[in-house]
Parts: structure tokens; C-alpha cells; sequence
């Protein structure tokens, strides 16, 4: 099979390769990468080269230089592209801290500018898939990942869909804290991307959630049992994603966030634009590979530092820091819709009847059974209201800022930013949309 990468220099990409290459199907043959920065590519494909070395039959490598023949002929296409850069995220973090709300990549104002900025370039990319490879399957990991594969989903339909890592390490990280081999428990999650809770977590039928909830010592042993606490999940009964911080503890994350010398924007462009210089000035896959690696290991165990920072301070555990989830949920994935598995995994698809009172569209993340024929959302126990409150007005969020970005809606603009959760004034709301339309880059 053939797989073409979009954003082929994003920083993450050797992840993909490197489980590609330690596939014992060996499904994929050769991988395409494709991006506007033509260094970041070039470098990237450097590290890629050393992963290679030593393979007995490495996958092959190629860089395109247009799009259109990246995507031809392609079986599978990961969309993992960053528009505006990591400038543009410093800008997207920096504006609502300005006036005093979150400023962070996915969540907030936020996210919300970052997706106005991204779904219009993800539209044309769909577009063009659309035309040159209506049978290709559409991985999309690019961020804000509900949004933006909810707007590439009107063009691509149950084509195109959405990934994180989040909810597989929670799933992963809950099942060691109660004992259990994480390859064999089922869980119940729903929710939305960054947004979603793991309300049950079975071993061979026996029900696990309850007596991981009430044994302190096993919720301190893990980052979601520090990062919230085990007297706050007590009383939700339910684990929630790590993002969800932001919003349960809004007061703390943001003073954090105001208070740190630097935006964790702030923090990757200076890291990862120090590294793509330093590895294209170096040469040659060795020294590429291993300043990537060490970059790496800062990204990761710098990772949500602020909310680590607002929960007490503490260091991530080393199964956190292998990076080792992205890469699997992206493999699993392509596995199951080629070789029709019929494999349960955390995903972004269509509704459907899965959240009754959202539209059938709308992008929600739940588990899935994934067969050659897709991957379909099954059934979950009704939501509380306070999770189904949350992810109402965070959807309402997501639909409006489609509506801007696809039809240049300034008042659909105005009202994703201002209905959401963290954004505390429609005033305030119109001072970051005009904010953000002033700082845009030409």
C-alpha cells in the first residue's frame, strides 16, 4: 500500500515511519511526504533515512513536490499539517491571553483561531483528494482535530477520519493503574476531540473503573489521577481526557499559563525551529536523527507543563514519554480498514444516532468498530447532563467556526469564539477577532 503524508516535516512524522517499519505485516511499501517548507521536509526525510538503516527491507521513502502527485495514486493519506506554522500558533496563544482568557493550541479562543486559519486550506486539500483519490482513506490528525475533520467530512464524507492520542493513553494509563493488561480491556469513551470521558473499564466482563476510582495510591500512580485529583473523580465517577483540565480547573491553568516565563506556542517554535536549523546545518541522517531524538524527549516531557504546574508540579511517567500513541492508533487504524479486522478503537467519525441530541454530521469521539468498510461508532450509555451540557456548547463551537471558515462568516466567527466555555464575554470575544485579524500573517 502507498501512504502519502501531508505536513511530510512535521516533527512527529519519523513516529509514523518508525512504527511503519516495525510492522510485522509490512503493509506499507512506500511512503510519500509533502510539504510547503521544503527544509523542514529535507530533514525530516534525513531522520527517516536512519530509522532506515539497517532494515532489511525498509520502506520506501519519496518527497513530492506538488500536491497533486502526492495524493495520486495513494491508498492511504495522513493529514497532519500545521497552517501558519508554529509562528502561528504563538500568535493563536498569545491574542486571548491578552485579554485575559486561555490562550492555548486546541482549546479556547484558541483552538478556535487556529481553526478558522486551518479549515480552509484542509477544504481545498479535501477537495483535491476528492478529485485524485476518491478511494483513498483520509487519516486526519491535523489539530483542532473534531473540527477540522467535521469540515473535511462535507467533502470527503465517512472518507476522512479524525485521530488523537489522548484517549488510547488513558485508556492505557487507567488499565496498568488497576492491574490490568491494557491489550485486553474494553472501556466505554464518548465525547468530543479534547473533550471526552472513559466511563467504563472492563476485563473479561468485571467492571474495573469503580475500584481504581476509590483506591488513592492507584490514582496517584497515574497522570490523570494527579493531574485532577482523586477526591474531583470520585465525584465525577468517570476518568476524564487530560484537556478537560482546562475547563474544570480554568482559574488555576490560566493563572498558570499568565504566569509561566514563555506559551507553550512560544516554547515549540523556539525548540523545533533551534532543531531544523541545527540538523540541516549538521548533515547526514546520524546527526539528524539524534538531535531529533533529544528534541523529542524535552517535547514530551514538557508536555502540558502548565497543567501539571496548576495540579502541584510533577514529573511525566516514562511510559508518557516513549511517543508511542500516535504512531499506534495511526497503524491499528490503517490495519483494520485494509485487512477487515473488525478493531475497536477511540476515533473521530460521524455521529450517527450515537449522541441522540447532536446532528447525525457532527464529529464526535467514541469508540469504533473499524472493518474495510469504515469505521462505525457503537452504541453508548446515555450521557450525564453535565457531559452532555459540555459538549453541546463546545460542538455548537466547532459547527459555528466551520460556518466561518468555509463561507468568510464573521458573525459565525464571533459567535464560536464567544460561546465558548472559556471565553467569558462576547466583548471580549469581537476584541480577539479583530486582535487576530490585525496580527495575521500576509
Amino acid at each position: 500500500m502507498r501512504l502519502t503524508i501531508l505536513g511530510g516535516g512535521g516533527f512527529r512524522v519519523p513516529l509514523v515511519y518508525r512504527a511503519l517499519l516495525d510492522d510485522p505485516a509490512c503493509s506499507v511499501s512506500e511512503v510519500t511526504l509533502y510539504d510547503t517548507d521544503a527544509r523542514r521536509v529535507t530533514v525530516i526525510a534525513e531522520v527517516l533515512a536512519r530509522l532506515a538503516q539497517g532494515r532489511p527491507d525498509p520502506v520506501t521513502v519519496r518527497v513530492a513536490q506538488d500536491l497533486d502527485k502526492a495524493l495520486t495514486g495513494a491508498d492511504f493519506i495522513f493529514s497532519a499539517i500545521r497552517v501558519g506554522g508554529t509562528a502561528g500558533r504563538v500568535r493563536d496563544e498569545r491574542i486571548p491571553l491578552a485579554e485575559g482568557v486561555l490562550g492555548q493550541e486546541t482549546v479556547g479562543a484558541g483552538g478556535v483561531l487556529y481553526g478558522l486559519r486551518t479549515i480552509p486550506v484542509a477544504l481545498r486539500i479535501a477537495e483535491r483528494i476528492a478529485a485524485l483519490a476518491p478511494q483513498a482513506w483520509v487519516i486526519n490528525f491535523t489539530n483542532p482535530a473534531g473540527m477540522v475533520t467535521e469540515a473535511m467530512s462535507q467533502v470527503l464524507g465517512d472518507r476522512v477520519i479524525g485521530i488523537c492520542d489522548s484517549p488510547v493513553g488513558l485508556v492505557r494509563r487507567a488499565a496498568r493503574a488497576a492491574g490490568a493488561d491494557p491489550d485486553r480491556v474494553a472501556y466505554d469513551y464518548i465525547g468530543l476531540n479534547h473533550l471526552g470521558w472513559l466511563r467504563s473499564l472492563t476485563l473479561d466482563g468485571a467492571e474495573l473503573l469503580p475500584r481504581l476510582l476509590a483506591d488513592e495510591a492507584a490514582l496517584g500512580s497515574f497522570e490523570e489521577g494527579r493531574l485532577f485529583g482523586a477526591d474531583w473523580l470520585r465525584t465525577l465517577g468517570a476518568l476524564p481526557n487530560e484537556y478537560l483540565h482546562y475547563y474544570y480547573f480554568r482559574r488555576e491553568t490560566l493563572r498558570s499559563v499568565q504566569e509561566a516565563a514563555e506559551t507553550r506556542g512560544e516554547f515549540l517554535d523556539h525548540q523545533q525551529g533551534g532543531f531544523f536549523e541545527r540538523a540541516a546545518a549538521a548533515g547526514g541522517p546520524e546527526a539528524a536523527y539524534e538531535l531529533w531524538e533529544r528534541t523529542r524527549l524535552e517535547r514530551e516531557e514538557t508536555y502540558m507543563a502548565e497543567s501539571r504546574e496548576a495540579s502541584g508540579g510533577w514529573q511525566r511517567d516514562g511510559h508518557d514519554l516513549e511517543g508511542g500513541g500516535y504512531d499506534r492508533v495511526a497503524l491499528a487504524l490503517m490495519h483494520a480498514l485494509a485487512d477487515d479486522r473488525g478493531t475497536r478503537l477511540i476515533l473521530n467519525v460521524r455521529n450517527g444516532s450515537t449522541v441522540p441530541q447532536l446532528a447525525p454530521d457532527a464529529i464526535v469521539e467514541t469508540v469504533c468498530e473499524v472493518t474495510s468498510q469504515g469505521a462505525r461508532p457503537l452504541p453508548c450509555a446515555p450521557l450525564r447532563e453535565d457531559q452532555l451540557g459540555l459538549m453541546l456548547q463546545v460542538k455548537a463551537v466547532e459547527r459555528a467556526a466551520v460556518e466561518a471558515a468555509t463561507f468568510k462568516d464573521r458573525n459565525a466567527a464571533l459567535r464560536a469564539l464567544a460561546l465558548h466555555p472559556l471565553v467569558d464575554s462576547p466583548t471580549v470575544a469581537a476584541r480577539i477577532l479583530v486582535r487576530a485579524a490585525g496580527s495575521a500573517a500576509p
